[in-house]
């Protein structure tokens, strides 16, 4: 390669989602050029009309945004290689091809779907036969005069190897009568994919090609394109395949199946997309040192193609929500609070509440924000309960006790002058050591009476806290009753 300045691009096809696939290739994209001082360039690749769905390429400008990869060129931007939508650049592909065919490298092809069909049913050719491919030039003004409709092929080398590079995975060599001759644009004046993408690559001097290891296979069709037109030919940098686990044990391409598979979804779920971000840079790629968090400056900081593995990596939820739980523990107390907010906005409503004293009992405890209405419902509402959650041998607690160590402890309680968390904490510890108790004899009861389940973030005292004086006493009270 060159010493150009490095240009790499994302060119995502709007068809609704983000897959994770997707999107680690976008980040490798991004990496390899802040990595190196280069440009990073978004285009949509739009040609497929069939498959475009509405509003798809709002999902692509959100989920970049939300991921933080902000492209440097793109069609909200603009740049100076533009229009960097495909369907807006139709206009430039045909010239290209018909360039080729002046050269004697493509010609028209203008056999019918029924003929192609059939070549298929009969696929002793492999695909097509080349039928057109030396058409006397009087036959082919003919058909054209006739308005008969068209596909322009490349004419691919019958015979000999072409081989290329890749940045991962070495060098490959195919034999060139395994390639067909590809078609570069379609009846209807659209380009195809490859032919699309090779000239779009060339035209805004896009210096990597990033893409998935699937791809492998069709290289040699782009590099032949290249050399048809006698164009420097890009740094290939294929990437492994993200596998899933399944039941039995064994991994297959992650799939829906697997989990969500959609940044969307996994954002849904509670994921953070720097978290996302995070984890799916490590799938596929190796740091220099055993660092597993990393932010995204930091990744920038220390990716590398030459740290990209050649073997699939499996997408593993547990590792992903392990990570969650890492970030969500490193926030300062008000960062967590902000991001858990609307939460707590869904037990509590429009109810004043000091949200602060939450991070104290949850920050640790949580690895998904999503969790936290599950965690704190109790708060809003005491659960029904039965009396026998009183009972717990660890605690020594039991039936017969636990109905004067609550009364006991509710009396103590409700002479407090101050209710804050050292108050009732003192209250609480001095009634044990005077009656040489456990601690946990005396706050097992209250906290069930308090909470009405047996797990919950925070103990006795966090939860009097939280609860404040007139709520749990009323509890307290509700409790001394149940035990009768």
């Amino acid at each position: 390669m060159s010493d150009k300045k490095v240009r790499t691009r994302y060119a995502p096809s709007p068809t609704g989602f983000m897959h994770v696939g997707n999107l680690r290739t976008a980040l490798y994209e991004y990496l390899i050029a802040k990595s190196q001082g280069g440009t990073f360039v978004l285009r949509i690749e739009d040609t497929d009309q069939e498959r475009y769905v509405e509003g798809a390429v709002d999902v692509i400008y959100d989920t970049l945004k939300l991921a933080g990869l902000k492209h440097d060129e793109g069609p909200d931007v603009g740049g100076e290689y533009g229009p960097y939508v495909q369907s807006e650049r139709k206009n430039m592909y045909v010239p290209y091809a018909e360039q080729l065919i002046k050269e004697g490298k493509a010609y028209r092809c203008f056999c019918t779907k029924e003929r192609l069909d059939s070549l298929q049913e009969n696929s002793e050719f492999g695909g097509y036969d080349r039928h057109c491919r030396d058409l006397p030039q009087e036959e082919v003004d003919r058909l054209l005069a006739e308005g008969t409709p068209y596909v322009i092929r490349q004419k691919m080398p019958l015979e000999g190897k072409t081989t290329f590079k890749d940045a991962v995975f070495g060098e490959i060599t195919v034999d060139n009568s395994e390639l067909q001759d590809q078609i570069l644009i379609k009846t209807d004046g659209y380009p195809t994919y490859n032919f699309a993408n090779v000239i779009d690559d060339h035209t805004m001097g896009i210096t990597h090609v990033v893409r998935g290891s699937e791809y492998l296979s069709s290289t040699p069709k782009y590099n032949l394109l290249y050399e048809a037109f006698g164009w420097e030919i890009p740094t290939y940098v294929h990437l492994p395949l993200i596998m899933g686990k399944n039941e039995d044990g064994s991994v297959s391409k992650l799939s829906k199946r697997h989990g969500s598979t959609s940044f969307e979804d996994l954002i849904a779920q509670g994921y953070l997309p720097e978290v996302i971000i995070n984890y799916i840079a490590l799938l596929g790629w190796c740091p220099k040192d055993n660092q597993e968090i990393f932010t995204l400056k930091e990744l920038e900081e220390n990716f590398s193609v030459d740290g990209i593995s050649k073997s699939p990596s499996v997408f593993d939820y547990d590792k992903l929500l392990w990570f969650n739980g890492e970030y969500i523990k490193a926030m300062s107390a008000e960062e967590f609070t902000a991001h858990a907010t609307p939460y707590y906005k869904e037990v509590f409503g429009d109810k004043e509440m000091d949200y602060s004293k939450f991070a104290g009992i949850l920050q640790k405890r949580t690895a998904k924000f999503t969790e936290i209405p599950q965690m704190i419902a109790f708060f809003a509402q005491l659960p029904e309960y039965e009396k026998d959650l009183f009972v717990n041998k660890k605690s020594k607690t039991n039936l017969e006790n636990a109905p004067a160590l609550l009364k006991e402890a509710y009396d103590r309680l409700k002479a407090l002058s101050v209710w804050d968390n050292t108050s009732i904490h003192d209250c609480l510890i001095n009634m044990a050591v005077e009656k040489e108790l456990k601690n946990g004899t005396v706050m097992w009861p209250v906290r069930i009476a308090a909470a009405g389940q047996t797990v919950t973030p925070g103990g006795a005292v966090e939860i009097l806290d939280i609860l404040g004086r007139e709520e749990s006493l009323k509890r307290l009270e509700k409790g001394i009753e149940k035990l009768g």
